[in-house]
């Protein structure tokens, strides 16, 4: 019997001890050493087969920064330049030296997404997207801020109805439902979940206090609704 309770205790030793947890300044320590304050929102790398996908989730990724404390330079503005200079591939520019866009934007970092997986299931209701963040420093290139999820988003409906006839309701109300989720909206709600984990930036006033906050994870999965 007390071997049995030994052996139970130094499982349990060993199940909290991988528990550790995380805190931002250990996960991400760089982005407070360099403390950047402006923010380049590049087009997005568009994997999926959505091709709208591309520029409504470009419309979507301001808002959510400048709610974290960061300038977010324009992004119709420098989307329109980046056009016009044929940067409009950002792909090109996730392993090429990123100084000229500190020099003609005056931005510290600059954020690529790549959209690897956009698709809406009727079926099961929900859009399931897969998607990437990284920020990267235009001063030496380095990945300062990263993060890769899975995310469902539930779109299914609960009429209230009861029986068969509830659930036929509550199929239709959910297919319906899923065709007529706007890209928008689903976007919002992945980048809120994915920079919440991002350390506050010099215009909020948890500036450089939210180090000892526990991380999230780098990669994820989660549903969302």
């Amino acid at each position: 019997m007390k071997k049995t309770i030994y052996l139970l205790v130094i499982s349990a030793m060993i199940i909290l001890g991988g528990c550790s947890t995380t805190t931002k300044s250990e996960l991400y320590g760089d982005m407070y050493e360099k403390k950047p304050v402006s923010v380049l929102i590049m087009p997005p790398i568009n994997n999926s087969t959505k091709v709208e996908a591309k520029e409504y989730f470009h419309s979507t990724l301001n808002v959510p920064l400048a709610n974290q404390g960061y300038y977010v330079i324009p992004p119709f503005l420098s989307m329109e330049i980046l056009k016009r200079e044929s940067a409009y591939n950002a792909q090109r520019f996730m392993d090429a030296d990123l100084t000229k866009f500190q020099e003609v934007f005056g931005a510290d970092v600059a954020l690529f997404t790549v959209i690897h997986k956009w698709a809406k299931s009727s079926i099961g209701s929900n859009v399931k997207i897969e998607i990437e963040y990284i920020l990267k420093s235009t001063q030496t290139n380095q990945v300062l801020f990263s993060r890769k999820g899975e995310i469902i988003y539930d779109t299914s409906v609960n009429t209230g109805a009861g029986g068969w006839v509830g659930l036929i309701a509550d199929v239709a109300a959910s297919a319906l439902n899923t065709a007529l989720t706007k890209y928008i909206s689903v976007a919002r709600s992945c980048n809120d979940y994915t920079f919440s984990d991002l350390p506050h930036g010099k215009y909020s006033p948890r500036f450089m206090v939210d180090s000892s906050d526990v991380a999230g994870d780098k990669e994820f999965k989660q549903r969302l609704n």
